[in-house]
């Protein structure tokens, strides 16, 4: 009798386990994997909508119909369990400290997420885990996602409905690793000790996943209307916002993975400027090859279709990735509480099985029963031999203290050592002069031969007063509109534009064959600001230069104002 035909008895029923995997751009995707030999088995996709605003399927019939059509092309049995990949709906990290218990935990990190758009309307599911190796004194980091429960529910109730069973749900940022480790596209990035940073190139935006390794380090995303830019000017905004960001994250290699067709990860690898070796894969219909080999019984035109995410949500356990999320079962206590009379899903080898609480009694009965003998013995057997050991146990305890005392000693010391944090720094001043450096940047690039800046100054608070000096007015309104569409919200105006006369006599007799000089003034301040009120007495006036003193000293990257940039000694 084999394994299946005792568990059968016992009231154990198999189960295949199919991946599903929800992809913008593609629909749902429903693949068979290959494991040992890394090659696709089989794969079907049926179009479906999803809306990236709310983060949420459009139309859950839709999804319903999807599903029966793929499970009956691919001649699987529906009374399966499912194992579902969704776009990512929020990813974020947080310090707490390490004597919160994980009740307490859940309570911080869902006061964190309703403070999304989304989770003000809906309530959210939390899946969270411990960064690797992230402990700091009496503090920890965990990295959390979110989607919302309404969204859990809607898809485990229409699997049911079908006879399905919805048992695990993953969300497209791991999957999307899982499947670039999987597939071998990112070996060199993944080995250990290893920088490098993920750059997921979205309708919505980019984000940006610094990586040591496999393990997550940080986590920024950048929202940016793609769909805005047309053109060669889709790369030139991500390439003006990204270089800032990408500074804030030095690593050896920068991966870029494209998942609209709007924007191509090789025409973007080759304009981005940045430092480090760039790869990209294309995740949409720029791809020119698979990532893993597909068996004949998937055609090549289906094949181009094949998403990361389902590659990656196919892998199951096949790689192991240090952050896991999983919206079913949840993370360290966080997720949906199950139906104690469902059954329980367990895999046992190379089968997977439900199994419901009275055969889980029934196997626990018959596993007592067959314990009993060999329990009998070693509770005879162990006092006979605990005194032999006891002395040893003794020396080793004794040795164990001195080495725990020692350790200690050395992390206090090393504490000590490390109280500065170099990268912190960097990355808050970098921070600060944001606005800043990409302001400088667009300078330097809309410069005309012709023209000359005289005086710039870039605030704080996002505000900028350009002067300067051209022998022609076409220059400045080229000057204007450059610096507009590389500052695009910063509202800048073109706030003077006149001729640069000496008197009134001067202006009416120059000479019209002449060449001109005009003067001009691009900035988005006020009135007000551009001409404060002067001080009430010498002792006010005293205050404001030293005020604008001490600004200019701690202010950062160009708090001072910049003088004649650009103007020829000719």
């Amino acid at each position: 009798m084999d394994l299946n035909s005792i568990l059968s008895q016992l009231g154990v029923g198999s189960k295949d386990t199919v991946y599903l995997s929800v992809t913008p751009g593609v629909g749902l995707e429903l693949i068979q994997l290959d494991v040992a030999n890394k090659t696709v088995k089989n794969y079907a996709f049926r179009p479906l909508e999803y809306n990236e605003s709310l983060r949420e399927l459009s139309d859950i019939e839709a999804f319903k119909n999807a599903v029966t059509e793929l499970f009956s092309e691919l001649k699987i049995n529906i009374k399966s369990n499912v194992v579902l990949n969704l776009p990512m709906v929020l990813f974020g990290s947080k310090e707490l400290p390490l004597l919160l218990a994980d009740d307490a935990v859940s309570e911080a990190l869902t006061s964190e997420v309703e403070q999304s758009y989304i989770f003000k309307r809906y309530e959210p599911v939390i899946s969270w885990a411990d960064a690797n190796n992230s402990q700091s004194g009496d503090m920890r980091k965990l990295f959390y996602s979110a989607i919302q429960k309404n969204v859990v529910d809607d898809l485990k109730s229409a699997l049911t409905e079908l006879g399905a069973n919805l048992v695990g749900i993953e969300m497209s940022l791991t999957s999307i690793l899982k499947a670039l480790a999987f597939s071998g596209l990112a070996q060199e990035q993944m080995k250990d000790n290893v920088s490098w940073n993920l750059m997921l190139i979205k309708q919505s935006g980019y984000s940006i996943c610094s990586m040591i390794g496999k393990s997550i380090v940080d986590y920024y995303e950048e929202p940016l209307a793609i769909k805005s830019f047309e053109g060669e000017e889709i790369y030139n905004a991500i390439n003006a916002s990204a270089q800032i960001t990408l500074m804030s994250y030095p690593a050896n290699y920068l991966y870029i993975v494209s998942e609209t067709d709007l924007v191509s990860a090789e025409l973007l690898s080759k304009r981005l400027q940045a430092d480090g070796i760039i790869n990209f894969w294309e995740n949409n219909s720029f791809k020119k090859q698979d990532a893993l080999p597909v068996s004949l019984e998937v055609l090549e035109e289906t094949a181009r279709k094949i998403s990361l995410e389902a590659i990656g949500i196919a892998v199951g356990s096949a790689v192991n990735m240090p952050i896991k999320f999983n919206f079913i079962t949840g993370s360290s206590g966080e997720g949906v509480i199950d139906d104690p009379n469902e059954p329980v899903h367990i895999v046992l080898g190379s089968s997977e099985f439900d199994i419901s609480p009275n055969a889980a009694r029934n196997i626990a009965a018959l596993c007592a029963v067959v314990l009993v003998v060999p329990a009998l013995a070693a509770f005879l057997v162990v006092p006979m031999i605990s005194k032999q050991k006891q002395a040893q146990l003794d020396d080793i305890n004794s040795k164990l203290q001195q080495t725990d005392a020692e350790i200690k000693r050395l992390q206090e010391e090393q504490n000590k050592q490390n109280d500065f944090d170099v990268n912190a720094e960097i990355k808050k001043v970098t921070g600060n002069n944001r606005s800043k450096l990409m302001a400088y940047t667009a300078l330097g690039e809309s410069v005309p031969k012709k023209l000359w800046v005289t005086y710039f100054v870039a605030k704080d608070d996002g505000k900028f007063d350009i002067k300067g000096n051209s022998s022609n007015v076409e220059d400045i309104y080229l000057f204007y509109r450059n610096m507009k569409d590389s500052l695009i919200s910063t509202k800048l105006r073109l706030h003077k534009l006149e001729m640069k006369t000496e008197s009134v006599d001067e202006a009416v007799t120059i000479d019209p064959n002449a060449p001109a000089d005009y003067e001009f003034e691009i900035t988005n301040m006020t009135n007000s600001e551009l001409n404060p009120p002067p001080p009430q007495d010498p002792n006010a006036q005293q205050a404001q230069q030293q005020a604008a003193q001490e600004e200019a000293k701690s202010g950062g990257l160009l708090s001072k104002p910049l003088l004649n940039f650009g103007k020829s000694n000719n």
